[in-house]
């Protein structure tokens, strides 16, 4: 009997012990929750911003490496890869080593392959070092969102998650901005260099102010068999959409076995996780049992395309159409990056407090809408069009990307349990990450395609018995004679400037048809939000809030 006492003497013991350390925990966080919130945010535009900011600086860094154009690429292809390879396996890594130790090791690992990306004197140096980065990144974006989920309570997840998003839809915007006047000022590693002191802000905020919950630590075998099959499965996968457009796609071999490989190791991967015969499953693919979601996970996958497809689009028609300057282009994304910040925070303002003042549903209705306006004013440019009606459409198109993303995450991670929502977050910012890769893959082998079409279909009125390309071609004719040309050489010249017209008017036709595809894949996915459902009131604060 005395034993049986003695032994319950450290229980309970031990019980009061663990009470004290949840509450020392849960007030701990909410004392400084707001300082945790910075440091999370200033991680997570860091990681978005290094994904668009060297973009403009890929010309620079080429001549500077001794690159072709198409070894260059790789510069970004390097980062997206790992950045993807590593966002599903998130929820894995925090729970195994702890959620403040993960996030501080990714936040190190950034800065680190940071400074020497911008130390770097070659390209397979630099590559590697990319490569590096994007898989300390992967934390900055999917375990930060989670984090912000499970400390702050579910009437703040309106305001916090507007604010953590403005970083994440504004910073691919400016990126190309700052990047082109960091490469015009100074020299391309100073867009690396720039990571080191932000980095180092969020690592001390994150590593004072936030602290892991008593007993979270996963002490489970890991799954080899998952990290393997997912690391080799999306490494293909996101191999086959950054080279498959310049390689022919499936005409080229290599293209066509690793997709092969891809489709074999991403349908193996399912099987595994999904076996009853795992008991620590990688990647938890259970949580999309949750309809709202699967639902969030596929418009997210079309925000990604219409998100990235569109930074991806408008330098290109700009620069090639209308001859903007790099400055020039990023100047005109500003105000659409303005006009997402402003949106943001109005639609957080709308969803914060117990009960939300309005239908998250409704702004997500009408975000879809204005966005597919601005996409409608995109397809219709002309090669006349100025920077005035450059900005009005990405003005509006901005504003349409605000009024989506907040209702969109408020939606998304309402509808799930705090414990689950590291798992979610992965997937969610992974749907984003792959939409883009399809955007920018299947939008680069459309405008090649339609370029021609459009072509083919113009040069068929230009023959001998058409009056007005006689007029147009006489005139060209007689103008470069009057500049001294002789008769011959002014009559080739012409047939020159008229070929070019022709080019020039078709591939501002093939990007109408780029935008006008945006817009029809936003159409397709919009019975998903019918899906959607009505986040639950704040009667369940997350397990860190209070």
């Amino acid at each position: 009997m005395s034993d049986t006492a003695a032994a319950a003497k450290p229980s309970a013991a031990a019980k009061p012990s663990q009470a004290d350390a949840q509450a020392s925990h849960h007030e701990d966080v909410q004392q400084f929750r707001w300082f945790i919130l910075a440091g999370l945010i200033t991680a997570g535009i860091m990681e978005v911003l290094d994904s668009t900011i060297v973009n403009v600086a890929l010309p620079q860094m080429a001549g500077n490496l001794g690159a072709t154009n198409q070894e260059i690429g790789w510069v970004s292809t390097g980062y997206i890869l790992s950045n993807v390879v590593v966002l599903p396996m998130t929820a894995f890594l925090a729970s195994k080593f702890g959620r403040k130790n993960y996030l501080a090791f990714s936040i190190c690992l950034f800065i680190a392959a940071s400074f020497f990306c911008g130390t770097s004197h070659s390209l397979i140096e630099l590559v590697f070092w990319r490569m590096v980065q994007g898989a300390g990144g992967a934390a900055l974006l999917s375990t930060a969102q989670a984090t912000i989920r499970q400390i702050f309570p579910r009437e703040q997840q309106g305001m916090v998650q507007a604010i953590f998003m403005l970083g994440i839809i504004v910073a691919p915007t400016l990126g190309p901005t700052l990047g082109g006047w960091i490469t015009d000022n100074y020299t391309w590693n100073w867009c690396f260099f720039i990571n080191v002191p932000i980095g180092i802000a969020s690592f001390f905020l994150v590593t004072t102010f936030l602290h892991d919950p008593p007993g979270q630590r996963n002490t489970a075998k890991i799954d080899w068999y998952g990290i393997g099959l997912l690391a080799v499965g999306l490494g293909a996968l996101q191999y086959v959409l950054e080279e498959g457009q310049q390689n022919d796609w499936f005409q080229d071999a290599l293209i066509a076995r690793l997709a092969i490989l891809s489709g074999l190791c991403l349908t193996g991967m399912l099987w595994w996780e999904l076996s009853p015969r795992n008991p620590a499953p990688v990647v938890d693919f259970r949580v999309l049992k949750n309809k709202q979601l699967s639902a969030s996970i596929c418009l997210f996958i079309a925000l990604g395309f219409g998100l990235y497809g569109g930074v991806y689009l408008f330098p290109l028609f700009t620069q090639t159409i209308l001859n903007f300057t790099p400055t020039e282009t990023g100047l005109a994304l500003l105000p659409g990056g303005l006009a997402t910040a402003a949106a943001a925070m109005i639609c957080g303002r709308l969803l914060n407090g117990p009960r939300a003042l309005i239908d998250p549903r409704i702004l997500i209705y009408l975000g879809m809408g204005i966005f597919v306006l601005s996409m409608w004013q995109l397809g219709h440019m002309t090669v006349l069009s100025g920077e005035a009606d450059t900005r009005l459409a990405l003005f509006i198109r901005g504003f349409g990307l605000g009024c989506l993303f907040t209702p969109l995450n408020q939606i998304a991670y309402g509808s799930i349990e705090p414990r689950e929502a590291q798992q979610a977050s992965g997937l969610l910012n992974l749907s984003r990450q792959l939409g883009g890769s399809f955007g920018i893959a299947a939008l680069g082998t459309y405008l090649t395609s339609h370029a021609a079409y459009h072509r083919t279909n113009l040069v068929q009125d230009l023959y001998i018995g058409n009056n007005v390309m006689q007029n147009r071609l006489g005139a060209m004719t007689a103008n470069l004679i009057a500049h001294g040309y002789s008769p011959p050489a002014a009559r080739q010249g012409a047939l020159g400037i008229l070929d070019m017209t022709v080019s020039r008017q078709a591939l501002a036709m093939s990007y109408n048809d780029g935008f006008l595809l945006i817009l029809l894949v936003f159409a397709a996915c919009a019975p998903a939000i019918l899906i959607l459902r009505r986040p639950k009131k704040a009667a369940a604060p997350p397990s860190d809030a209070h």
